[in-house]
């Protein structure tokens, strides 16, 4: 999933260099959290946060192939 989660931030991103990916596991399941560059807040959530759900839903259905249960969680630096 951290892979996965990785590459689409880094495709949406202008600095793909910043962009990290931390796992923690917590009672709910995997949570992913994503940290971009300040300039690039706006590409990953997207109008509206389209960009984000999108995302989120990409995660998500890939997690429930897998098995598990994942969320994505886009934070602040």
């Amino acid at each position: 999933m951290k892979e996965l989660l990785e590459y689409l931030a880094r495709e949406l991103v202008d600095h793909p260099d910043a962009v990290e990916v931390t796992e923690v596991q917590d009672d709910r399941g995997l949570l992913l959290r994503l940290k971009v560059d300040p300039e690039d807040m706006g590409k990953v959530i997207g109008r509206g946060g389209r960009t984000a759900r999108a995302i989120r839903t990409v995660v998500k259905a890939a997690a429930v192939r897998a098995g598990v249960h994942a969320a994505v969680e886009i934070v602040e630096d």
